[in-house]
């Protein structure tokens, strides 16, 4: 099936057209015709499935039907018609990016809020009037508090990704958020888990909400090939040095620490590596200078801690290392997410020591198999990486993490 026959008008068609897309992906062609029936919908679906344009389109159809002159005069009096709220500040660039491209061609407007910078410019872009607010909880709230947004005209509200949010703690802001929004509106809610905490939540905003489950919980792309590479704590920073000399491809590596990014990120420039780093002590504004650099290819290797994990998208990115095993087994899903995606081949290459044993078999566990090791002449350990067969999976308790990771 085409876009064409997913009822999206031809100015959207082409606008999807003109970005590359042919045919829709499984959650877009769930998604979409329930969203433009006007129903309320839980989708489940992993990173990497294209749920942006999922709930990007039929929202950006549904308010160009329904842009009466009062519309129009709404949101040009700061009163936007649609709300997205996103976890982190790189998701909401990205899915801002995503309602400019589409919204063009069909004259629907959007703006972009969060932290970590300056209120004033965000502020007057509210003024001027928007069709929809792509926000992050906390940023929103500032807003609220200073009366520079009204969400009374709120048509259509979409959480992205449900469970990040609710790992970050952001469920209480959320609430209030809600209690602001008129109850006569298209609710959308897209996790890639749906734990009983999101469930709980939705029952008490959500109007008999349709249910689409695209991905297994727990999965990544069959197209990403797992390999650990067993190493002491003291030779990883070498390892990764070795392996990048034996293939340079665009590659993104995860460190569990903001000052662990630094210093691989030094020692990658000082072996002639062009590499940079991004975590939560980088302004937002060398953020975005960071995922530009990388997305355009510019930077070959980004070093980052878990606040990449997610919104960052990347097309045809190769490869994926684990500097470090992140300590809560969900987010290795997470972070090997950014490569295989949309049916194009990935690595995901983790570098083990023997302390870091207990939390690859809880990684095996959620995944259900083992993953293949593969020592490195040269860099074999004294105590190989256990090959046990993975345990059952088991739902575990997932600590709230820091703002500041």
């Amino acid at each position: 099936m085409s876009f064409n026959e997913l009822g999206l008008s031809p100015a959207l068609c082409t606008a999807v057209a003109r970005l590359g897309y042919t045919n829709p992906t499984p959650i877009q062609l769930s998604a979409i015709p329930v969203a433009l029936r006007g129903a309320d919908l839980m989708a489940g679906a992993q990173t990497g499935t294209g749920k942006t344009a999922a709930f990007a389109l039929p929202m950006i159809e549904r308010l160009r039907l329904t842009r009466s002159t009062a519309g129009a005069q709404s949101a040009r009096a700061g009163k936007p018609r649609s709300l997205v709220l996103v976890p982190t500040r790189e998701l909401a660039v990205q899915v801002h990016e995503s309602f400019r491209e589409y919204g063009r061609q069909a004259g629907i407007s959007s703006t972009v809020v969060f932290g970590g910078v300056g209120i004033a410019q965000q502020i007057q872009s509210l003024r001027r009037g928007v069709d929809v607010v792509v926000a992050t909880p906390g940023r929103l709230l500032d807003h609220m508090a200073q009366r520079t947004v009204d969400l009374s005209a709120i048509e259509i509200l979409t959480l992205d990704e449900a469970d990040r949010m609710l790992d970050m703690g952001f469920i209480p802001a959320i609430r209030r958020i809600l209690q602001a929004l008129p109850r006569n509106r298209q609710t959308l809610l897209f996790s890639a888990t749906f734990l009983p905490e999101i469930k709980a939540l939705a029952s008490q905003f959500m109007r008999n909400p349709e249910q689409i489950q695209i991905a297994a919980v727990n999965t990544v792309a069959a197209t990403v090939a797992h390999k650990v590479y067993p190493v002491s704590a003291e030779r990883k920073g070498e390892l990764v040095m070795h392996l990048l000399k034996q293939d340079v491809e665009q590659t993104l590596i995860f460190c569990k620490t903001k000052r662990g990014s630094d210093r691989l990120c030094r020692r990658l420039a000082a072996g002639g590596f062009h590499a940079d780093a991004i975590h939560g002590n980088k302004s937002q504004n060398a953020r975005t200078r960071s995922l530009q650099a990388f997305k355009s290819g510019e930077t070959r290797i980004l070093v980052a801690t878990d606040i990449a994990a997610r919104g960052l998208d990347i097309e045809q990115l190769p490869m994926v290392i684990n500097f470090d095993l992140p300590m809560v087994p969900q987010d290795y899903i997470h972070r090997v997410g950014r490569t295989g995606r949309a049916g194009s081949h990935g690595r995901a290459i983790s570098l083990v020591s023997h302390e870091e044993q207990p939390l690859l078999r809880d990684i095996q566990g959620l995944l259900g198999r083992k993953i293949e090791i593969v020592p490195v002449r040269g860099f074999e350990t004294p105590e190989a990486v256990a090959v046990t067969p993975p345990a059952p999976a088991v739902r575990r308790f997932r600590p709230r993490r820091s703002f500041s990771r």
